[in-house]
C-alpha cells in the first residue's frame, strides 16, 4: 500500500493497475456500478485502502478516494466528496469511516 499520492489521478491509475477497475458509485445502503447494474450492500463491502485529498484553494474540491473488495472478488473504486450530499445507511457510514 502506498502511503500518499499527490493527486486524485495518479492515485486512481495506480489502483486500477492493481485491479481495482470497477467504478462505484455510493448509494443509501451500499456501492452500485453502472457498467454492470448491479449493486453491492455494506456488509459485502471491505476498504482495503482510502487517501484524502484536500483542494488547495477551493473547500469543494476536498475528496477520499476509497478501494474497496467486495465479497464476491469486485475490486473498484469509490471517489466520494467530502460533504456530498448523499443520504446513506448507519452501516455505510460506518463502514466508510476512516480508521
Amino acid at each position: 500500500m502506498k502511503t500518499a499520492y499527490e493527486t486524485v489521478t495518479e492515485a486512481t491509475q495506480d489502483l486500477q493497475k492493481k485491479g481495482y477497475t470497477i467504478d462505484f458509485d455510493l448509494v443509501e445502503d451500499g456501492v452500485h456500478s453502472k457498467d454492470l447494474k448491479k449493486e453491492w450492500k455494506a456488509g459485502e463491502i471491505d476498504v482495503v485502502e482510502f487517501y484524502r485529498f484536500e483542494g488547495m484553494t477551493n473547500p469543494g474540491d476536498n475528496m477520499i478516494l476509497y478501494a474497496l473488495e467486495c465479497k464476491d472478488g469486485s475490486k473498484g473504486l469509490l471517489l466520494d466528496a467530502y460533504g456530498a450530499d448523499v443520504a446513506i445507511s448507519r452501516e455505510m457510514i460506518e463502514k466508510l469511516r476512516m480508521h
